[in-house]
């Protein structure tokens, strides 16, 4: 049996704030939604999901830190440096755009409010 990756979710203080940066800055639709707590945003053949952190993790109540290993990646057909641009004069975090030797892609990593980074790419 294939099994197939459909869903990423990440635990956030501020599921709404999230909602609306990733709805506004990369055009994703909500698929789901219960109001504070959990939203769906289709992206792709993916879904990603937001689940506010648990009620002891609220308010400064306990220490809630996610250290992630994890990468969001959007492809864009073309425009990359002009969409870096746009995020950049929104007050997003972006970095700078860069190139690996030997891989036909433009890259930039930036940061969501919550300092989750993704990054932007762009074949060649």
């Amino acid at each position: 049996m294939t099994l197939a990756l459909s869903r990423i979710i990440f635990y956030v203080h501020d599921v709404n704030l999230l909602k609306a940066f990733y709805v506004r800055h990369f055009d994703l639709s909500i698929v789901e939604e219960i109001e504070p707590e959990w939203a769906v945003m289709q992206a792709g053949a993916i879904e990603i999901a937001l689940h506010r952190v648990g009620r002891a993790y609220r308010g400064g109540q306990a220490p809630y830190t996610a250290l992630s290993n994890t990468k969001l990646v959007f492809t864009l057909a073309f425009g990359l440096a002009e969409r870096r641009e746009q995020m950049i004069s929104a007050g997003i975090a972006m970095r700078d755009l860069k190139r690996y030797d030997g891989f036909p892609y433009l890259l930039c990593d930036g940061e969501d409010p919550e300092g989750n980074v993704f990054q932007l790419m762009q074949h060649d």
